[in-house]
């Protein structure tokens, strides 16, 4: 038996207000610096997902005490050591939390095993390894050289000068690395090898940490400066911005529909990169509104919605919606320096490639690079297979507002990150008939 598919009919989108999730990187970068600081610390607005779900419940396995209280979440922090020094932490699919645990918990030591599901075992972890191997960590592959699972043992802290970690991969690594090296109590410098991908990501990994009070000297993304005797810190309360490659979907759904839709949660000081995106579409054709709490995106009647050549390395996951964007574009579209999708939650290049194909548009990919071409009309009624990926399903579903119907296949995957997200677009759109959820 298949997974369910859910059936979006062709429907327009009026004009709204939505009140987004809070941010998947922002909330995991907060609780484990929340555990990791000595005190309490108030999580408000944090995202209650799978991939939150994980970090949580891997931070509990370590001994530490959470509760959930008048809508926030109290983190009891440890001062920056973990009472379980074993343990076997099962991390699905998340890499914003195996990544920076490998990291912390290596440099603190321990015997651990930590692994996830079979795709996260195929997402590459190896620069990170030979980095803090460097550094003294003791770590063992389980199955494949350079990917999960892995074994982590004692540390053995070293007087390298420089750790040195490769930046053309996942960015995921080097925040990995920042939010570590504190714990050894000494003043690090980390050196970026190759051109550093998703710098926004690594500059929200440098707010934070700054919050919870580290300060870290960025020389142009190329070398990063920690302190000695460093220490974490709980600012008290903390706030988590809504999540802006959420925001993506629904601003899109403003620029392909013409309605004003304002996204609540994410503004114009906003500290994530992807709040960009809105700039991106204001290039090709959207009318952008900001404001301190909220983004607006509309677009006049009569404006066409220009084709594009972005480099994306910017804004790498809303970079995604834009690969439909490019459906209702006046021509052809492409999106480069986006080689960081190939090792997401699933090869995003080629799922996209493919799923854009099976609707009748003409895709050439490369390495790191999308070139999408609309046909004259899409193909209706197209079975969009989502790879167990939440921003595949997300993606696709704003082709309901091009005229053309579409079935989501396992539309539970956005569950990951945006456990609400087909009930909120059902708010901002109307159809003849409503959405359903067949079993095919």
């Amino acid at each position: 038996m298949t997974s369910p598919s859910l059936y979006l009919p062709p429907r327009k989108a009026q004009a709204s207000v939505i009140t987004l999730p809070g941010s998947k990187s922002i909330s995991n970068r907060i609780l484990l610096l929340s555990a990791l600081a000595g005190q309490t610390t108030e999580i408000i607005s944090l995202l209650y997902s799978d991939d939150t779900a994980h970090m949580i419940n891997a931070l509990e396995q370590l001994g530490i005490h959470t509760e959930k209280r008048s809508g926030s979440l109290f983190i009891h922090g440890c001062s920056g050591r973990f009472k379980q020094k074993q343990a076997s932490l099962f991390l699905g699919n998340a890499g914003t939390a195996f990544r920076p645990l490998t990291a912390v918990l290596a440099v603190l030591g321990g015997e651990y095993q930590l692994s996830g599901v079979p795709r996260m075992h195929e997402r590459p972890i190896g620069d990170l390894v030979d980095a803090l191997r460097q550094l003294g960590a003791s770590i063992d592959y389980l199955g494949e050289q350079g990917f999960p699972p892995l074994r982590i043992g004692k540390f053995k802290n070293s007087d390298v000068p420089i750790i040195r970690v490769n930046g053309n991969v996942s960015s995921q690594f080097l925040t990995a690395l920042l939010l570590a090296l504190p714990l050894t109590g000494k003043a690090q410098t980390i050196e970026v090898i190759g051109e550093l991908i998703s710098k926004p990501y690594i500059d929200i990994t440098l707010n934070l940490m700054e919050k919870f009070g580290v300060l870290v000297n960025n020389e142009s993304h190329r070398r990063f400066h920690l302190p000695a005797n460093a220490v974490y810190q709980t600012p008290g309360k903390i706030y988590v911005e809504g999540d802006a490659s959420g925001a993506s979907y629904f601003q899109v759904a403003g620029l392909l529909s013409g309605s004003p839709i304002r996204v609540q949660g994410v503004g114009k000081n906003s500290i994530q990169g992807d709040a960009a995106f809105a700039a991106e579409l204001a290039k090709i054709g959207a009318t952008v509104v900001y404001g301190d709490d909220f983004i607006e995106v509309s677009r006049e009647p009569t404006r066409q919605i220009d084709a594009f050549d972005l480099d994306a390395n910017h804004i790498p996951d809303a970079a995604m919606t834009l690969a439909i964007v490019a459906l209702a574009a006046n021509g052809t579209s492409t999106l480069r320096n986006i080689g960081s999708w190939r090792v997401k939650e699933t090869d995003r290049i080629a799922a996209m490639s493919t799923e854009l194909r099976r609707l009748g548009a003409t895709v050439l990919e490369t390495e790191d690079s999308i070139q999408i071409t609309p046909p004259k009309k899409l193909i209706p009624n197209v079975h969009i297979h989502t790879y167990d990926d939440h921003r595949m399903a997300m993606c696709f579903s704003l082709v309901s507002l091009l005229d053309t119907p579409i079935y989501i296949n396992d539309p539970q995957c956005v569950n990951k990150t945006f456990p609400d997200y087909f009930q909120i677009f059902e708010t901002l759109s109307h159809s003849v008939q409503q959405p359903n959820i067949h079993i095919k």
